[in-house]
């Protein structure tokens, strides 16, 4: 299998007042394309920092990352070009309306207009939110604004989706709909999926492989019943209390880093 990400000795420091920071410490690894990999840790990890440096929004200390054969730090265009994202935050306009938001998007990506209409209108469809394409998301639930991320993160037929915590705060009805949209698009489209949770058996029922991170390190990876032989437990859950201790973490606070990639992606010229 050819690896659509690949991460080597992955390394990011934050300096302030106080001193440095070490926040991913010579993290490997890699992810298979057509794969569905998690990406597991308890919050302040350091989940949230490798996604930012994998999508261009950070770069590394040191280390190398390679997005679908690019290079982050040298060529982010045609890395952004590669994966689409949905953010933990929610990120999308509440004055617009579903059709509007998809096609702000599709604008930004440089979808061509010949072909983002019927892309639209097969997306809509597929997260079944067809007949509210008029609607403003201001009225729209969080479980269909969830799924109309991802279908604004699929519109320029990414290589990559990468998925922040995507089910988080949705009934379990929505959240087995909208990991059903996914694997179907995984398995029609080919489209590699990446992924955080914390909810352990999404990680165990979808993923191919899981890695796990915790204060900065990558202290384990392979599939979930590989951990649970590791660490001898029943569920993948008690594993990951096992690898990663059992104390309450802080939780890290929101961004805005929608905003951000929007922005690098308006000046990178796809208008």
């Amino acid at each position: 299998m050819t690896n659509i990400i690949e991460v080597q000795n992955l390394t990011k420091k934050f300096g302030s007042a106080e001193g440095e920071f070490t926040a991913v410490k010579d993290v490997s690894f890699s992810v298979g394309e057509g794969e569905i990999f998690a990406f597991l840790g308890p919050n302040g990890a350091g989940k949230s920092t490798t996604i930012k440096m994998l999508t261009t929004l950070l770069h590394q200390t040191s280390g190398t990352i390679l997005i679908n054969g690019s290079d982050p730090r040298k060529d982010s265009d045609a890395v952004r070009r590669s994966f689409g994202i949905v953010f933990q935050d929610p990120s999308l306009d509440d004055d617009l309306t579903a059709l509007e938001n998809l096609q702000l998007h599709g604008m930004l990506y440089g979808v061509p207009p010949a072909t983002l209409a019927a892309r639209i209108e097969e997306l809509l469809a597929l997260v079944e939110l067809s007949g509210r394409r008029n609607d403003f998301i201001r009225d729209f639930s969080g479980g269909m604004k969830r799924r109309l991320e991802i279908a604004r993160g699929l519109l320029h037929h990414p290589k990559i989706i990468f998925l922040d915590e995507p089910t988080l705060g949705l009934d379990p009805q929505t959240r087995n709909h909208l990991w059903s949209y996914v694997q179907k698009l995984n398995a029609d489209e080919g489209i590699t999926v990446f992924f955080t949770t914390h909810y352990m058996e999404e990680a165990d029922r979808v993923a191919k492989r899981i890695a796990i991170i915790d204060h900065g390190t990558l202290i384990a990876q392979g599939t979930g019943g590989e951990l649970k032989a590791q660490t001898g437990t029943a569920t993948l859950e008690d594993a990951f209390l096992k690898l990663t201790g059992s104390e309450i973490r802080e939780e890290a606070g929101s961004s805005a880093d929608h905003l951000r990639l929007r922005g690098q992606l308006w000046h990178g010229g796809r208008r």
